[in-house]
């Protein structure tokens, strides 16, 4: 009887502690379709960051910083701490950037080949633009 007694009082506490736990609020899951936009927008924000970082790792970009006064780890933790829509507006404006120079220096190369056309055609005597070619091949 006793062994009984000890056996029921141990289920007791089980029993009482399963009711316990089953009265107390829990909050329920809830499922639902993820968009591909979603998806993509997450992809992308992930792929942008990774870029970012990248960049920031490049030997040039690390001594440009550093010359600055620029800590490279500290500029990795601002990259880190920036949320996503900030990260892919980063490097959206990044990826229309000229690569390795200005819009100036194409419409001075444009100019200055152009230049160099009609100065050889001058010379050739196919066009009659300059007048200081002519007062140089007439002497």
């Amino acid at each position: 009887m006793h062994r009984i007694r000890c056996f029921a009082k141990y289920v007791s506490f089980f029993m009482a502690l399963t009711m316990v736990f089953m009265t107390m609020p829990i909050q329920t899951v809830s499922a639902a379709m993820v968009g591909t936009e979603t998806v993509f927008t997450i992809t992308h924000a992930q792929n942008a960051r990774t870029n970012l970082i990248k960049f920031l790792e490049h030997k040039e970009v690390r001594a440009t910083m550093i010359a600055q006064g620029i800590n490279p780890l500290e500029a990795k933790a601002r990259v880190d701490s920036l949320s996503d829509a900030e990260v892919m507006r980063i490097a959206d404006k990044m990826e229309q950037l000229p690569a390795g120079g200005s819009d100036f220096g194409v419409v001075l190369g444009t100019v200055l080949i152009i230049f160099l056309v009609l100065l050889f055609t001058d010379i050739m005597g196919y066009t009659d633009v300059f007048p200081f070619v002519k007062s140089s091949q007439a002497k």
